[in-house]
């Protein structure tokens, strides 16, 4: 369906897709107003709304002494909004993690977009993260359907409890609300969800893995906000040590500015990876219980044994913060 919206009075309708582009009269103030692709105009709202979202973060930074606190790794103000901030793309907030790395001769790349919580891919990880038992089908189902190139799926709720179909049901009317899907409707007779699924790239990279990064960060920064432990944090950055070689890493923190936490993110196989990483581990000259390697999906017994039989730890998306916890001892 496309969309029509009158600008003068706000009046707001879906109307069949062949009317999209033409010009027609509000039917409240009969101002002529055009139709609009409904996700085009979707995508135009989103760019404003980040802006303007964006410029008043800014601003509220700006005029509150502790926002900046925060950044310097003293987390005295408890009432920050660790999931609709900036303070960490600043640059005092990760020059503890510039010198850590300095202090080893390796050279970092910063991306400051991806420690930019004014979005909504963070909160959509740690719903998705924290119930991932039950969500795992509707996160696995969309990187199947995307990675196959087809923009329509269904999901049948019939094979759930009730409970379990409603939460479905709102995780699903959340992603269309914030755009990670273009559409979302339920057949009630069938009991069925319908979604027609995004192509952009972002969202396509989200759910093909980076959720789980998003996940990881989120958790440690609401671990170290929530006990007022002082911290500096990065994801998604790139190191390049003296010799030139270059390594793409997931999330690491700096707890205390003497505690370093890497932690590697994986949501599909592993295995083929552990012996990297065991090599990278010894590289950083990072103990094995601060060098992690997040997968998700595998039992508290399978992370045990795994994290025994190698020279890395091997966490779930259940036990990670415990373990972290552990670390402050």
């Amino acid at each position: 369906m496309a969309i029509f919206r009158c600008n003068k009075c706000g009046h707001l309708r879906e109307v069949p897709n062949q009317h999209i582009g033409k010009k027609v009269k509000c039917p409240a103030c009969k101002q002529m107003m055009p139709i609009h692709d409904t996700l085009h105009f979707i995508k135009n709202v989103l760019i404003k709304y980040f802006r303007v979202r964006k410029e008043l973060s800014s601003l509220q930074e700006g005029l509150s002494p502790t926002a900046t606190q925060v950044s310097n790794g003293n987390n005295e103000n408890a009432e920050i909004d660790i999931f609709n901030t900036t303070v960490m793309t600043e640059s005092q907030q990760y020059e503890p993690i510039l010198k850590w790395f300095e202090h080893q001769q390796i050279q970092i790349k910063v991306d400051e977009e991806a420690v930019d919580t004014t979005g909504f891919f963070d909160e959509v990880a740690v719903k998705l993260g924290d119930n991932y038992d039950l969500l795992k089908t509707v996160s696995d189902k969309i990187k199947r359907i995307q990675n196959k190139g087809y923009t329509n799926m269904t999901l049948n709720l019939s094979d759930y409890s009730q409970e379990e179909a409603v939460f479905i049901k709102e995780f699903c009317q959340e992603l269309h609300e914030y755009a990670f899907v273009a559409k979302y409707f339920v057949k009630r007779r069938e009991n069925k969800i319908h979604l027609s699924l995004q192509t952009a790239q972002p969202i396509m990279k989200f759910f093909n893995g980076e959720w789980l990064e998003w996940f990881a960060f989120m958790k440690l920064m609401a671990f170290c906000h929530e006990h007022q432990i002082s911290f500096s944090g990065l994801r998604s950055f790139t190191i390049h040590f003296p010799e030139q070689d270059k390594n793409e890493l997931d999330t690491f923190f700096l707890i205390k500015k003497t505690i370093p936490v890497f932690v590697e993110c994986k949501s599909g196989e592993f295995r083929q990876f552990v012996d990297k990483y065991s090599k990278l581990r010894k590289r950083l000259k990072i103990d094995k219980k601060q060098f992690l390697m997040l997968v998700v999906g595998l039992s508290d017994e399978q992370t045990q044994g795994l994290t025994s039989m190698f020279d890395i730890t091997i966490v779930n998306e259940k036990n990670f913060v415990q373990h972290v916890s552990t670390l402050m001892h």
